[in-house]
């Protein structure tokens, strides 16, 4: 799950699993059978232990790229092993923020920017962030120790490429090469999808582009309802394939870039296109969901988002004393 906003899975999980419960991810969590680490397009995922253990080797050419861009520069001419061995030995005498891990490593190296050999840090060494950070109604700093000491068990020395894009194509596919690409962060998947052909139902988009599948994949009826659904900040769906208006028209997707920073605030999806966003706001007891639509709705859609707004209320304000729903008119 995509997890920068570090309580947006349980949105995710609420929105797509019936009857799902907090509890039920923050207990994994805390019984360390779920990780939030750094990992596909070097962004923070929740995801399973063994995932983590067996993914994060293959993700790290992203790791090593985002950071060149963003720091490397800052610490030519050091011996990364020296500074590896250090901070490996911080972070596991006892979890650490960055800017604490920083401030250490700056102390030994004082010529070097402490930020630049804290993300050297969370490039070269596998970092968990461990609970209370993700943990819902606790929250805390994003602490980190290695993954090694958390999980108490190596990284996976024969992580397999072709286990993970079939684990993408079960969840996103019917998808093309660049979609995998995209949503992963790693180049050259071309020999991967050849490899795993004979296992794949292939099909062609408009454009004449190859989409893959797992061979027991459903197919929807085009014409299936798209359900109203309420999604989290940062939801996988919208960095799942590369080209994004197949959810998202340019249109709203400018709007985004230009109103919230660069960020992907928690979004409304309507007839599986997204439409607006949402919020809660809490106060005196009170919690009221936020609803601004990107365009006009009709009465069937109103209530469709009333509906499950109420739904969301109750998981995600379950102790407020009074809630409601307000929508704001089209800007």
């Amino acid at each position: 799950m995509q997890a920068q906003a570090p309580l947006a899975p349980y949105v995710g999980l609420w929105a797509r699993l019936e009857g799902f419960q907090p509890g039920e991810l923050s207990g994994l969590l805390t019984d360390r059978q779920v990780v939030r680490i750094a990992l596909m397009r070097s962004t923070i995922h929740l995801v399973t232990s063994r995932d983590c253990l067996a993914w994060r080797p293959l993700i790290q050419p992203v790791l090593e790229r985002a950071f060149k861009g963003s720091f490397g520069k800052r610490l030519a001419g050091l011996d990364m092993g020296e500074v590896v061995a250090a901070g490996r030995a911080l972070m596991e005498d006892r979890p650490r923020t960055f800017a604490e891990l920083g401030a250490l490593l700056g102390e030994r190296w004082p010529d070097r920017d402490p930020a630049a050999l804290a993300n050297a840090m969370r490039t070269l060494l596998p970092l968990a962030q461990i609970p209370p950070r993700g943990v819902w109604g606790a929250g805390g700093q994003a602490t980190h120790t290695t993954v090694e000491a958390w999980l108490g068990a190596p990284l996976d020395p024969t992580p397999s490429l072709d286990d993970m894009a079939m684990r993408y194509l079960a969840a996103f596919g019917p998808a093309s090469v660049r979609d995998i690409q995209a949503w992963s962060g790693l180049t050259g998947l071309r020999e991967v999808t050849e490899r795993l052909r004979p296992r794949l139902r292939v099909f062609r988009d408009e454009r004449g582009v190859e989409l893959f599948d797992t061979a027991d994949a459903p197919l929807p009826d085009p014409d299936a309802p798209a359900p109203a659904r309420f999604l989290p900040e940062w939801d996988n769906v919208f960095f799942s394939h590369a080209d994004r208006t197949r959810i998202i028209s340019e249109e709203h997707r400018q709007r985004l870039m230009t109103t919230s920073d660069g960020r992907l605030p928690s979004s409304i999806l309507l007839d599986g296109f997204m439409a607006g966003l949402w919020k809660i706001v809490r106060g005196k007891g009170a919690a009221t969901l936020r609803v601004q639509p990107y365009r006009s709705l009709n009465t069937d859609e109103r209530d469709a988002l009333a509906e499950e707004g109420a739904r969301l209320l109750a998981f995600a304000a379950a102790d407020a004393s009074t809630r409601d729903i307000e929508f704001a008119p089209v800007d």
